[in-house]
Parts: structure tokens; sequence; C-alpha cells
């Protein structure tokens, strides 16, 4: 049976019809007067609040009661203790073993060994690059780090450093790291024009190390240093270090074993930041840094595995875009951070949600008979206002957001005389936050009577009744990235339990590369055809430009 047919999901679909399709959300708080004090939770250094959700105490406990009814519980119990839930790849999903303290039980002796020691070579690398020990070809140390990654083994790191270069550490202070991932190697053109072969270190990142974006660019870094670097030993052991899960893989390529750093099958790629992966994450904020980064997400675990369902942040987080989805049917969720240190962080959650659980089959093989994964999207909070939330706030499709903001912020560190200035701006950065996820709500009803007595036409009415919810962070830090990260992983985790689908393959992403191989071969040769007019006539197009 369906999920979709089930009592849980039934209850569900009647408790919408009768109690919500009608009401508002500013009907909800004019009920309920302690909305807030219901629907918020404290985690650590993150407050989740939901009471903008249009939800009640009945509602709640209905989506609780179709989590019990999917299994929730003994889910989770799996995740943490390496069974193999990646069904179809017949393999565990167990990246919350890479956070897991040294005498966490949170794993088993031998995965935990493992985690450790690959974490202390990549210390030892990130020791030999910061005391300029790590030098290249013609004996200068290290001043730029280039990680070649796509997809998890990018965005990831990308993010993170972006958002943590204020916590630099002093070792750190002269290297700059750089981030490439495109295929058609305008990042690299424009990137290599400003580096110096001497002192130029390359990450390769590669759970496969056969990603053809990732090589690609890899061997354009190769004859780039071969301009310079005539023995290609040399070469490769001083310019070059391997992250990925296929050692002779790597050691085919030419990256010698003392350079490189392993993880394993059972970390997906778009949850690999906790492995080696985040190697330029280390770089910047040491490894110290990096192992309170961990601890921040391990502290998001414990949480999730111990909290009652009413009071769990990932539970909630999860049940509410189901809720969303589902039964408001709403296609759309935008994120909105309102933190310029932020500003990946939505592309991050697109590659998580939508390649986790943007299925239409369930872990049956049967096709869904239900809606999945909405769309994603997102960009910095203020940003956003100037650009797409006026669709939020006055187009016809429902869109539920998220807003995501620290509350402290520039208190020490600034530059002399603009502290005070900086901390205005971050209050005003969170009064935006807050007035634009009360303006969802309320609509125009958000202004004071004779304010809104001057909308005198429809296009100048705002309805309102737009759901949201509101994360804030005592500050952003290393640890509190780390709990928001594994918040919306776990959060994933639920809706993809609940959605009865496997989020941790990607059979989807594999058939495009296959077709790409083959176009490839077909640009250079003109006797090969799709027999499909399209694809035959842009290939004709192609080569007749490429032979003028």
């Amino acid at each position: 049976m369906s999920v979709s047919q089930s009592p849980a999901w039934v209850a569900l679909e009647q408790h919408y019809r009768s109690e919500l399709q009608q009401r508002t959300l500013p009907q909800l708080f004019d009920q309920q007067s302690d909305r807030y004090q219901q629907f918020s939770v404290v985690a650590d250094q993150l407050l989740l609040d939901i009471s903008k959700q249009r939800i009640t105490s009945q509602t709640l406990t209905l989506l609780l009661q179709l989590a019990e009814q999917q299994g929730l519980s003994r889910w989770i119990g799996d995740l943490f203790s390496g069974a193999p839930i990646n069904s179809s790849e017949g393999r565990a999903a167990l990246h919350t073993a890479l956070r897991a303290a040294p005498n966490s039980t949170a794993s088993d002796d031998r995965v935990a060994v493992d985690v450790q020691a690959n974490l202390e070579k990549m210390a030892g690398l990130v020791e030999r690059i910061h005391r300029q020990q790590w030098r290249g070809y013609s004996g200068k140390p290290i001043t730029d780090v280039v990680n070649l990654g796509v997809g998890g083994s990018d965005l990831g790191p990308q993010m993170a450093c972006h958002a943590l270069e204020e916590f630099r550490v002093e070792d750190a202070q002269q290297l700059r790291l750089h981030f490439v991932s495109s295929i058609d190697g305008s990042q690299m053109a424009e990137l290599l024009k400003h580096l110096n072969q001497e002192t130029t270190l390359f990450i390769l990142s590669s759970k496969s190390f056969t990603t053809i974006d990732t090589l690609a660019n890899a061997d354009t870094a190769k004859r780039w240093l071969a301009q310079k670097v005539e023995n290609r030993q040399v070469l490769l052991s001083q310019h070059f270090i391997g992250c990925s899960a296929s050692p002779a893989k790597m050691s085919e390529w030419g990256i010698a074993e003392s350079n490189q750093l392993l993880f394993w099958d059972w970390v997906g790629g778009r949850y690999s930041v906790w492995s080696v992966i985040g190697l330029p994450i280390a770089l910047l904020i040491g490894v110290e840094g990096f192992r309170r980064f961990l601890a921040g997400a391990e502290s998001m675990d414990n949480h999730f595995r111990t909290a009652s369902p009413a009071k769990n942040m990932p539970l909630l987080l999860g049940l509410v875009g189901i809720w969303n989805h589902n039964f408001l049917h709403s296609r759309g969720h935008a994120v909105l951070p309102y933190d310029g240190r932020l500003k990946y962080f939505p592309s991050y959650l697109t590659q998580l949600e939508m390649e986790s659980n943007g299925k239409s089959v369930n872990r049956d093989g049967k096709r869904v008979d239900y809606d999945t994964c909405p769309i994603i999207w997102g960009e910095v909070g203020s940003n956003a206002q100037h650009a797409f939330d006026q669709l939020l706030h006055q187009g016809t499709q429902p869109v539920s957001c998220d807003f995501i903001a620290p509350v402290l912020r520039y208190r020490s560190g600034t530059a002399e005389g603009t502290g005070e200035q900086l901390q205005a701006q971050q209050q005003l950065a969170l009064a935006n936050c807050l007035a634009q996820s009360r303006v969802l709500m309320f609509g125009d009803r958000a202004l004071d009577d004779a304010s809104r007595a001057k909308l005198s036409r429809n296009d100048q009415r705002y309805p309102g009744n737009q759901p949201s919810t509101t994360l804030l962070m005592d500050e952003l830090t290393p640890f509190s990235l780390g709990q928001l990260l594994a918040l919306y992983e776990h959060k994933v985790f639920v809706q993809s339990v609940i959605w009865e689908i496997n989020p941790f393959d990607q059979w989807g992403v594999e058939l495009g590369k296959q077709i790409a191989n083959q176009a490839g071969m077909a640009i250079d040769d003109p006797q090969c055809r799709f027999d499909e007019s399209s694809t035959d006539g842009l290939l004709d197009f192609i080569r007749s430009v490429r032979h003028q």
C-alpha cells in the first residue's frame, strides 16, 4: 500500500480539509497567543521557530503519527548503526561516523579507527602546508591551493570556507584558497592567469576518481605545471593531493600514496564535507577548527537520536516540509540566509535536498503516486528582497521559506572605527529577516490601520498566509555551521523515510554522463548519428562552426 493511502496520510488530508483549508496564519495567531512557545525548539546554538507554519497542535500530532507509522525511529537506528540503508547500492550511509568523537559509540571500532587515521593524516598535511614545509618544485612554499571537484566535492568545502573566513588561523593568513568545478575550462583559464607554478598546490577531490569534470581540470593543471616542471614525478608529488574512495585510481593517475587522503564508499558525495573532502576547510580554520565543525554536527546527531519527537529539530523541520509540499501543495521552497557569509548555503542545499530526494520510485522499485522533493532555491535574504521576493509576496503560487540568521556579529576583530557601524548593519539584517517572515505571514495586515488604508489598489495589497520557518543561531561559528548542515541532512533523511525513497543514491545523474560520452565522440565523427533530428542538427551546426 502506498503511503498516500495509509491511515496517517489520509488522516492528515482530512484534517487539512476540515480544519485548515479555510484558516489562515493570521487567524491561527489570533486564536493562539502562545504559538511561539509551543512551536519553537532550542538545541545548543540553534533555535528553530515553526510557529509561522500553517499548523495547529493537532496537525503536529498527526504528522508525528505519520512518522511513527513509517517507522522513523527504526530507520534512525539503522542510519547510525551502519545498516545497509542505501538499498540500491547495498551499503551503509554512515556519514555520521565521520564526525563522531574518537570515543563515541556512534560507530563500530573499525570504522572509528579508519576515520581517525585519515583525519590524522589530513592533519599532518595541513601542518606541513601551514608551516611552509610543503614546497613546490623550486623549493618555494605553497601560497595557493586549488580544489578541483564538482558537486559534493566542491559545493560543501566552498560553502564552508566562504562562511568561516573570519576564523582563518594565523598559519593560513598568506594562503589563498580557490575552487574550480566547471567542465568548460572557464574557471581554470581565468584562475591560471593569476597563479605561479612554483607555489601552487592542487587538490583533486573525487569519490570515484573517474569524474570527467574534475579529471579534465586536473589534466589542464598538469599541462600548465609541465610548462615549468620537466620531471613528472616532482610535478605530481609536490603539486597534487588526491582525496578519494579509490586509491587505485589515484595511483593510476600518478598521485603517490603519501599524498592520498581516503574516505569510503559509504560516504555519499553530498555528505562528504565531514571527510577528507573538507581539507580546504581545515587549511583555512586549522585542524582544531575543523574538529569544532565536526563537533557541531555530532551535537545535532545526538539531538536527532535522543530528543523527544515533539522537540526534535530535524524531525520537525522535515515534517513541516512534508505538510507544506504534500498537503498545502507548495511546490517551491526558498532558503534565505540573512548573512552574506552563507552566500553559498542555498546552492549547497539544492544538491543535498534535490539529489537526495528528487526521486519518483520508492525503495521497492515502484513509482510513487505523490510528490516528493520540492524545487529548492535561495539567495542571501537582503539580495532576494530586491529580486524574487516579489513572487513570494504577490505571486500566484504558494512557496514555503526558511529564514536563517546569526544573532551576534562584529563584536571584535573588525577594522578600526567600523565596529559600531557594522553592528548597526547586522541589526538591520536581523530586522529585515524578521520583517520578511512577518509580511509573508500577515501580508498587509502587518501595517498599522492608517498605512493599510492607503493601499487603495489590488496591486498594492499583500495577501500573506505564506508559511515560513525561522532558524536563528547565536553566532556563525565552525560549531554552529556544523549543527546547521547536520540539521538539514537529517531533515532530508526524515522526508525520505516518509516518502519511502532511498536518499543515498543518484541514478538520475548517471544517464546524462553516459550520453555525454557518446555526444563527445559524435562531435568529432560526422558519421555518428543519433537518428533524432534535434541532436543531429545541433551536431551538424557545431561541426560546421568548428571547421570554418
